[in-house]
């Protein structure tokens, strides 16, 4: 049975195991949180200006909303504050920064699901980051940026973080994702077409929603099984995440362990040291997690997204 940890006092490396185990960690609010979401909704409230971000889908059509989302989301992901403010709330949760990557962090929106649920605003389905491609040591950082409601949270389950789940993981592979999907998000408005690693079975357990405040944080394992909940509310909700790894637990390949995850290649030149958000990981590092399916033309470092947000 997995735990939850709110506010826990934790050191780090403990911490890690733990989220490693399938527990999940909840955190308050902070002053640097707070600066973090500060940041995206000027970003949100410029862009959709005169009106509400939350209500947009009341005043623009889909393809209007898609549009602008098109440019704000990256240009909220490439924005330096972020990467700065990102290695303070690492720093406050007593992590060593010279051991910490970090990939991009970015901006979510869950729109009402009749409006706007694919593309650039995606609605994931139930699945785990490793079945595309992240390491088993990957965690997860989550901030919602206003309020957010069960019925338009994001959804655990964390009874299958132990039990394999049927999917098609196999047909993922990193490479060919970035190259051939990711910069053709915007164009996905009414539907989505781009294969995804998706469950192959029914569930049987309802997803849990947890509801840290605006900045709160909720800290989960890359191999956590979780979901965007299908809006149902009246409001979108715009969130903030990024992935972590510690550079110990890379090299020594530390980790949840691997029960279902069949795709191929590597997230791992997505991270940047956070002491500097300069440094990539070591390419001899990074080949640990190769498996032969990246050529130069397909491989892309931080800083080299293409212009989606997804």
């Amino acid at each position: 049975m997995s735990a939850v940890f709110i506010d826990s006092t934790l050191d780090d490396e403990e911490r890690r195991r733990k989220l490693y185990s399938g527990d999940i960690f909840i955190f308050s609010a902070t002053a640097n949180t707070q600066a973090l979401i500060a940041l995206a909704k000027s970003m949100l409230e410029e862009a959709f200006a005169p009106h509400d971000p939350r209500t947009i889908h009341e005043h623009l059509s889909a393809e209007e909303v898609a549009a602008v989302l098109s440019k704000t989301k990256p240009a909220f992901i490439h924005h330096p504050e972020c990467k700065r403010l990102i290695s303070l709330i690492m720093q406050e949760q007593g992590i060593d920064l010279e051991k910490l990557y970090f990939d991009v962090p970015r901006m979510r929106s869950a729109y009402p699901s009749h409006f706007l649920s694919s593309g650039i605003a995606y609605a994931f389905h139930p699945h785990r980051d490793t079945w595309y491609s992240a390491p088993m040591c990957q965690i997860n950082w989550w901030l919602p940026i206003y309020t957010i409601d069960p019925d338009n949270a994001m959804g655990f389950y964390p009874g299958y973080f132990d039990t394999p789940v049927e999917n098609n993981s196999e047909i993922y592979n990193y490479y060919e994702w970035n190259t051939k999907n990711r910069a053709s998000a915007a164009q996905h408005v009414k539907s989505d077409t781009r294969e995804q690693p998706m469950p192959q079975q029914v569930l049987n357990e309802r997803s849990l929603r947890y509801l840290p405040p605006p900045g709160g944080i909720i800290a989960f394992s890359g191999a956590q099984l979780h979901e965007t909940v299908p809006n149902t509310t009246g409001v979108a909700r715009y969130s903030i995440d990024f992935r972590t790894v510690n550079l110990d637990d890379v090299v020594a390949r530390r980790g949840a362990v691997n029960i279902d995850s069949r795709c191929t290649g590597t997230t791992m030149r997505d991270y940047v040291c956070a002491a500097d958000a300069s440094r990539l990981l070591p390419e001899e590092i990074v080949s640990l997690y190769d498996d032969g399916t990246a050529t130069a033309d397909k491989v892309l470092r931080f800083g080299d997204r293409l212009a989606a947000a997804q």
